[in-house]
């Protein structure tokens, strides 16, 4: 998530109904026509540089952000290069949803952290595949971009980050295995040809893995990692995503590593991703948002934002999540700290991609440009979602309680996640088709259940108990819903402690002393 002040203009895009229409350039009878750019026999590279070599100065720095202008004279669309898909469409700059009919919904599938549970990177693959063909599906209707900001590689170290729900875990043989399968679904093959599905982006890229620690900011963290940290464990899953799985882009994250900010290190963005990894320039690195602000304001690592600006640009980063490129590049211009070649490069790398995406081509000679409204929440999807909430749940323990005994009919369905809907869905998600709560599946296994929420997430307030312990008396066996969700652990804010909320454990306590059957469903990334 962004700073506040970015998030304050997203909030239309959250509203579900507002966003950029995506249109395609017209290469039959547009100004571009007679371009190389809409030549097909050419390769994407001299497409893209015949492109490029026609805008202005002006009209580069415009065309750094996520939210390009396009080129309105060439008649080159506007582009909003900043969609998500974490498990599923969702909610972004990039992406709009209908308030009803057709595409007003998208296959929710299970965070990262439970699917990466499954370890099944077949399964990863399939959801990954199917996400792209809805993503190119609300693409074709100019409901969404042609490239996604995800996944999150980076490892959970500490269950207390805010983040690890998005994440698939702590381990980096897992996750390097995990975002290659990903990777392989989201771009519809490793590298490959005529056409790049949609485009992937791994980010936070590097040693990403605090929101707010003890007045410790992302903004501003510096992660001081040895050598041997950074090649053991922070770099092993964005060296499986970019140099195996061929990923299309890359996000340079807040923090500074070893007194460098990400976004403005030559080291991570061009000796590490470029020079040894092999991310070639038909791939680009975007900031996370306003991230290249912060190597001035908050990293103060320049004297000026237009050397901040400079620093980030000739270091690498191509695509500025927020708006200091198109206020900061001319001065850095002015002043001589860049050249046109540095913005010419990074327009390149963005439209070089565009060119593999089929973005200039005709929609008949491509297979992805007729996915439509049909291709989307298919009956696949459906019980893929299924499948990785079956195989990422975890059996901590079973003391012969599970599976319940024949002669259990009534169910007492207790706790702050009982009857959760959206609740499940967590962060960076989009909207559902439908979705079954723990009590709705109670109901539809045949069971009768009786909900009582008995406490919220944080509560200290005991006035629920009672109620709770009446309900668990009354019935043959008793399952406590519980846990943390997005007001305890979120992006932006740690936890200081691992310990369950509120006065949830007390309730457990209490639903124990009855003495029923009880089964505890613990939710929460960091859980």
């Amino acid at each position: 998530m962004p700073p506040l002040h970015y998030l304050l203009w997203l909030a239309p895009y959250f509203g579900a109904t507002l966003g950029l229409v995506y249109t395609f350039p017209d290469c039959v009878n547009g100004p571009l026509n007679t371009n190389a750019v809409c030549n097909r026999t050419q390769d994407a590279a001299t497409r893209a540089k015949a492109l490029i070599s026609l805008f202005t100065d002006d009209e580069l720095i415009a065309n750094t952000v996520n939210l390009s202008p396009g080129v309105p004279r060439l008649g080159l669309p506007s582009y909003e290069w900043w969609s998500e898909a974490l498990h599923g469409v969702a909610l972004s700059p990039g992406v709009t949803f209908a308030s009803s009919g057709n595409f007003s919904s998208a296959t929710s599938f299970p965070q990262p952290i439970t699917l990466g549970s499954a370890f099944d990177n077949q399964l990863v693959k399939s959801i990954a595949d199917v996400i792209s063909i809805e993503a190119r599906a609300f693409n074709n209707f100019g409901r969404a971009g042609l490239d996604y900001w995800t996944p999150n590689i980076n490892p959970f170290k500490d269950p207390r980050w805010g983040r690890g729900q998005e994440t698939p875990g702590e381990d980096p043989y897992h996750i390097s295995q995990y975002v290659f399968n990903l990777i392989d679904g989201l771009q519809g093959g490793i590298d490959p040809l005529p056409y790049l599905k949609t485009v992937a982006d791994c980010k936070h890229f590097a040693a990403y893995d605090l929101e707010n620690w003890e007045g410790i900011d992302r903004f501003s963290f510096d992660a001081r990692v040895s050598n041997q940290d950074l090649s053991e464990f922070y770099l092993p899953s964005f060296q499986s995503c970019v140099r195996d799985a061929k990923a299309g882009s890359v996000m340079c994250s807040y923090n500074s590593v070893n007194g460098i900010p990400a976004c403005a290190s030559s080291y991570l963005l061009q000796t590490i991703l470029r020079d040894h990894w092999g991310f070639n320039d038909d791939r680009w690195v975007t900031s996370d948002c306003d991230a290249v602000n912060n190597i001035f304001s908050t990293h103060h690592f320049t004297s000026t934002y237009a050397e901040a600006v400079a620093s980030a640009l000739k270091a690498g980063t191509d695509i500025d999540c927020g708006n200091t490129y198109a206020e900061h590049l001319p001065e850095a211009l002015n002043q001589s700290l860049i050249t046109r070649t540095d913005l010419e490069r990074a327009l390149v790398r963005q439209y070089t991609s565009l060119v593999r995406l089929g973005y200039f081509d005709p929609p008949d000679v491509q297979p992805y440009r007729q996915l439509d409204w049909s291709d989307v929440n298919s009956p696949n999807a459906q019980q893929l979602a299924y499948q990785a909430a079956v195989e990422g749940i975890v059996l901590l323990k079973n003391d012969g309680t599970l599976p319940f005994n024949t002669s259990i009919r009534t169910l007492a369905v207790i706790g702050p996640w009982a009857n959760a809907t959206t609740q499940m869905q967590g962060n960076y998600r989009g909207i559902a088709p439908f979705l079954i709560s723990p009590l709705q599946a109670a109901s539809d296994a045949g069971y009768q259940p009786t909900f009582v929420q008995g406490t919220t997430i944080s509560g200290t307030s005991t006035t629920g108990f009672a109620a709770a312990v009446a309900a668990a008396q009354s019935a043959d066996a008793v399952i406590f819903a519980g846990g943390i969700d997005n007001t305890v652990e979120f992006e932006g804010q740690d936890r200081t402690t691992i310990v369950w909320p509120g006065v949830q454990l007390d309730l457990i306590a209490a639903l124990e002393a009855v003495g029923k059957p009880l089964v505890v469903l613990q939710f929460g990334g960091g859980q």
